[in-house]
């Protein structure tokens, strides 16, 4: 099938578990997902039961659809998501985000598990992300353009939509959350960096590295969409610290500011219920 077809065909499935109608999604990086329990209604639908569907399979990510009401608005959330590194092509691990657009999902809200690049962060903190580098060698608008979701060119000035963190950031502040803004770089992993290489990322601008989302703002840019996005930097990178990385300690660092993250995103979808 081609990517068309897989998107009508996911879909068209989606459509026979739920009739829901979010106008928000929300995308739950590793050891997040814990906040699809806070949905009230929910409707699960495991990414393997979706004909042509990607399914993660990422410690941490759970892999489904999550669909369900927050104090009243409507919200599609993936539990989990697919990596580039799995060996799914870009177009494949952002198909999520073309299929939220068909249900009516007009903001999306993209999360990660980061390392920090910054030498100001430190393991625990959350990053507003106020940009992004894309580098990991490929872009899921390579191919025919999906003329029915956008242009040929989409403009990424304002990939993440300025207006709405000017409104985020003083009510995280109000709340007490150590909430920082900054650039986030997507290497394609799944080794993680080295530290030559992360002082060469710091030297081009990065404050966080990590393998996930850019191609997700990108292809919901390309669909019109706001988008916010959030780093939990669960661990200082590469050569910053004199030890070794490992990913169970990204996903307890997760699981230990989780509170603070769940506040984080109470704030960002009372700000897109406008």
């Amino acid at each position: 099938m081609t990517i068309s077809q897989r998107i009508d065909a996911a879909y068209e499935y989606i459509r026979t578990r739920t009739d829901a109608a979010p106008a928000v999604g929300l995308i739950l990086g590793s050891g997040l997902g814990d906040f699809c329990d806070r949905l009230e209604g929910r409707t699960v639908v495991p990414f393997a039961e979706i004909p042509g569907f990607p399914v993660s399979t990422v410690e941490g990510h759970a892999g489904a659809f999550v669909f369900g009401t927050y104090r009243g608005q409507a919200v599609a959330a993936l539990q989990g998501r697919i990596h580039y590194y799995e060996g799914y092509d870009q177009q494949e691990i952002t198909l999520p985000v073309r299929v939220m657009a068909r249900l009516g999902v007009r903001s999306l809200v993209l999360t990660n598990a980061a390392g920090g690049v910054n030498l100001d962060f430190a393991a625990g903190c959350l990053m507003l992300i106020a940009d992004h580098i894309n580098f990991s060698g490929r872009n899921p608008l390579i191919g025919p353009n999906l003329d029915q979701f956008g242009p040929r060119f989409p403009d990424m000035s304002d990939i993440y939509t300025r207006a709405l963190r000017e409104k985020i950031r003083p009510l995280a502040a109000q709340a007490g959350i150590d909430l920082r803004e900054g650039v986030y770089m997507m290497y394609s992993g799944p080794s993680y960096e080295t530290p030559a290489e992360i002082r060469c990322f710091r030297t081009m601008g990065a404050d966080a590295v990590g393998m996930s989302t850019v191609p997700e703002a990108i292809v919901a840019r390309h669909c019109g969409m706001d988008v916010v996005g959030v780093s939990c930097i669960t661990n200082m990178a590469a050569g910053v610290l004199d030890r070794k990385l490992d990913h169970s300690e990204v996903v307890e660092t997760a699981r230990r500011v989780k509170g603070d993250f769940t506040r984080l995103l109470e704030i960002i979808l009372d700000v897109l219920r406008g």
